[in-house]
């Protein structure tokens, strides 16, 4: 089982303003990291999941819509996921 961590002013706040199709879509993502890790979002390709580089390095996203991205980083020692922003794609 894994603890998904979620920054309440980078993330929260975006999502509770989010579009209902986005919120949606990020519960499942949540459900997926929770249940079965987030080493299983690669394999659904909904999810468009990949590491990024340059300023965000060490972190991941995953493709809620369009426009809106989750991005994470990922402690094994704790089995933690840090949600640390949700938002338009701008990194």
């Amino acid at each position: 089982m894994w603890t998904v961590l979620e920054h309440r002013i980078k993330a929260m706040k975006v999502i509770d303003n989010a579009p209902l199709q986005v919120r949606r879509k990020y519960t499942l993502w949540k459900q997926i990291v929770q249940q079965d890790g987030p080493f299983e979002l690669r394999k659904l390709t909904g999810f468009k999941d990949h590491a990024l580089k340059g300023n965000w390095e060490g972190y991941r996203s995953s493709y809620l819509n369009d426009q809106y991205r989750v991005i994470y980083s990922i402690e094994k020692e704790t089995v933690t996921v840090f949600v640390e922003q949700i938002g338009p794609h701008d990194y």
